[in-house]
């Protein structure tokens, strides 16, 4: 099930960034992650964030991470992985906002297969400055209606100012 971040939730999502991203992320040194580990953990107790519960085990499996329209991060547990969490997480941020926007590392290709079947388009392309990794810019949008006031493609240039104003390199 799919609800809102809990406090007292703060050290099995902080568990699961460290772990995910130092599996998913082998191209980026182990101490990289552990030195940004603090400093996550406080960002996360800031963000919109929104995890999966396994009800039969009452334990989070994996959350989103939410920065206005812009996808800060998904993490899924070891394990738990394949399984449709990331889907589900995925789907439930897609229900609260018309357009979302993320970067990822071009060399998580099993992310950006992820991304590309959420149907994430590639807008962009930039190096992480502090990883010097290449990273892609995707956005998502909600299939265009006649009572939208935008065109998803007007929106993209907007999105990219707005969502990804924290990060290096937008």
């Amino acid at each position: 099930m799919v609800r809102a971040f809990r406090e007292a939730e703060i050290d099995r999502a902080a568990e699961i960034w460290l772990d995910t991203n130092v599996k998913a992320h082998a191209f980026i040194s182990l101490q990289y992650w552990r030195a940004h580990f603090e400093e996550v953990r406080g960002m996360l107790r800031q963000a919109e964030l929104y995890v999966y519960e396994d009800e039969s085990l009452h334990t989070v499996q994996g959350f989103i991470g939410l920065e206005g329209d812009y996808v800060a991060g998904i993490f899924v547990a070891d394990g738990a992985q394949s399984g449709g969490i990331g889907r589900q997480l995925m789907d439930y941020v897609k229900a609260l906002r018309p357009r979302l926007c993320l970067k990822v590392y071009q060399k998580n290709t099993r992310a950006v297969a992820f991304y590309v079947k959420e149907s994430f388009h590639i807008q962009d392309e930039s190096v992480d400055e502090a990883t010097g990794e290449k990273e892609y810019f995707m956005i998502w949008n909600k299939p265009f209606t006649s009572r939208s006031s935008e065109s998803p493609a007007a929106s993209c240039d907007r999105i990219r100012e707005s969502a990804c104003k924290s990060r290096a390199g937008c």
